[in-house]
C-alpha cells in the first residue's frame, strides 16, 4: 500500500535550514521515494495555515518510509531541519 510523508514547515532560522537542503537530496536520492510536492506558497482554501512550506513524498509502502526517515543518514540531516523550522509531519496511508 502506498504511504505518503507529509510535512508542513515553517521556516524560522533560513541559515540552519540551508544545512539541510545542501545534503537532504543526496541522502533521499538513496531511498525508493518521490517526491510529489514541494511547495513554498501553497493556496489556502480553508482554515488557518501557519507554515510556509509543504512537502509531500510518495513511498511504496510504511516499511520503505520508515527506512528513510530511520536512516543514519536522513537523522544526521534531520537535526537542521529541526533546529531551523517549527515542523508538522505525518505518515499517511494510501487507498491502493
Amino acid at each position: 500500500m502506498s504511504c505518503y510523508f507529509v510535512a508542513q514547515i515553517q521556516i524560522n532560522d533560513n541559515e540552519e535550514y540551508e544545512k539541510y537542503l545542501n545534503s537532504v537530496d543526496e541522502v533521499f536520492s538513496r531511498f525508493n521515494g518521490k517526491y510529489l510536492a514541494v511547495d513554498k506558497s501553497p493556496e489556502i482554501l480553508e482554515g488557518n495555515w501557519s507554515y510556509n512550506r509543504i512537502i509531500i513524498i510518495q513511498f511504496q509502502d510504511e516499511k520503505e518510509l520508515k527506512h528513510w526517515y530511520e536512516s543514519t543518514e536522513y537523522q544526521k540531516i534531520l537535526k537542521h531541519r529541526l533546529k531551523a523550522a517549527t515542523c508538522d509531519t505525518i505518515l499517511v496511508k494510501g487507498l491502493d
